[in-house]
């Protein structure tokens, strides 16, 4: 007769050579002596041991197990295998938010002395953390334009460690060149780190392209109904032990409950992933026949910079489509109000079309020079296309441009 220890075992050999959607679905999940079918949360700050000696096993690392849900609790693990395992990685590092994995990963791997080249388009936020905190700890950054590979060449110093970039950008679209910026990076023994929130493995895998480190602010797409805050990043074991070590020290952790979530959200990635593609391509194909837009960000147009890249990078172009009025603020902002069906809210990947004005919100802590630089003008517009209906988004869009027209 079966027990339910021996019922309890998965067979890994069944996932060799699985899809990315098929990973999405059920990679890294462990289940209990209760054996049941959906991942369980373990809502428990720490764990009890057989005996002492276990116990001074366990924190020494000499014995694999649970120690205290800071830093070891199940629900998170699966979480972090499951990514992994979609990423094309050895293993995960899930984080409080995607702002803590960006952090993890440059306190974990950086020290005082390193230097850091980033692209100039990236999140304002991690910006900010680049430039005013992480100069604090002797960290340095230099930015460069994304899409100029002379331009992260010539940026590199004698103590570069790290390349980081987004790709799509966050808002304009731009394509980075993941391959030749791979190549430029190693060959200056540096870490390519690429923020893959934009396109998930679902529609791109940087480690494929020769990345070392994938990171996503799982609070989005991966989570895609905009219920938690959270996020990884993925890479090499050795490399993703070092994360691990300040996520043990500094606390920078998921909790269990957020865990599950992210879990549910990953079996739906691939069928929201394609949804919210092929509504953002009809949006911004309408947008860029109307008189009141100057110009549309999106890399599925055949008229984007990069199109033929993101094409070769990518399997599908996402759901961020961003746009230009004619105006200023006045008039972006009078778009903004005057829409009906969208969600007014600096939050991207969710199922429901949020929309906002990154001068003032996810960008708004730059100062005008670098949002010069970085083309953040005041009469830009970043959409997350969710999934409505698209003909309604185009309605709602529709009644809003004539209304400043």
């Amino acid at each position: 007769m079966t027990d339910a220890t021996d019922r309890n075992k998965i067979p890994k050999a069944s996932l060799e050579g699985a899809k990315t959607e098929t990973l999405a679905v059920r990679a890294g999940q462990i289940r209990s002596p209760e054996l049941e079918h959906s991942e369980a949360i373990f809502p428990t700050s720490s764990f009890v041991f057989s005996s002492a000696q276990q116990a001074a096993a366990r924190f020494a690392g000499d014995e694999p197990g649970n120690i205290y849900s800071r830093f070891t609790n199940p629900t998170v693990k699966m979480f972090e295998d499951r990514i992994a395992a979609m990423e094309g990685a050895e293993r995960g590092v899930a984080t409080s938010s995607g702002m803590a994995a960006i952090l993890s990963t440059c306190l974990g791997l950086l020290q005082n002395g390193d230097h850091i080249v980033s692209s100039r388009s990236v999140f304002g936020t991690t910006n900010v953390l680049f430039e005013k905190y992480l100069s604090r700890a002797g960290i340095t950054t230099t930015f460069v334009d994304l899409v100029d590979v002379d331009g992260w060449k010539n940026a590199v110093q004698s103590n570069t460690k790290l390349f980081f970039l987004e790709t799509p950008s966050n808002p304009l679209a731009e394509i980075a060149d993941i391959a030749k910026l791979a190549d430029l990076a190693h060959g200056c023994d540096a870490l390519l780190v690429v923020d893959n929130c934009f396109c998930t493995p679902i529609l791109q895998k940087p480690i494929e392209l020769g990345a070392d480190i994938v990171i996503h602010s799982a609070t989005k797409y991966l989570d895609g109904q905009g219920r938690c805050i959270g996020g990884v990043a993925v890479g090499k074991a050795s490399v993703m032990e070092e994360v691990y070590g300040f996520l043990r020290s500094a606390g920078t952790t998921m909790s269990p409950f957020n865990a599950w979530v992210f879990l549910k959200g990953l079996e739906t990635l691939g069928i929201r992933m394609r949804a919210h593609s092929e509504s953002a391509l009809k949006v911004a194909q309408w947008l860029t026949e109307q008189p009141m837009v100057e110009k549309v960000f999106y890399s599925g147009l055949a008229s984007h910079p990069q199109h033929e890249l993101a094409s070769k990078q990518q399997s599908a172009f996402g759901g961020v489509v961003s746009f230009t009025v004619r105006g200023g603020r006045a008039e972006a902002w009078a778009l903004i109000d005057s829409l009906k069906i969208m969600s007014i809210t600096a939050n991207l990947g969710d199922a429901k079309t949020t929309i906002t004005h990154p001068a003032t919100t996810t960008h708004g802590r730059l100062s005008d020079e670098v949002k010069a630089k970085s083309g953040i003008s005041e009469n830009l517009i970043r959409m997350s296309v969710g999934l409505e209906d698209v003909q309604d988004i185009i309605g709602d869009l529709q009644q809003g441009l004539a209304s400043i027209a």
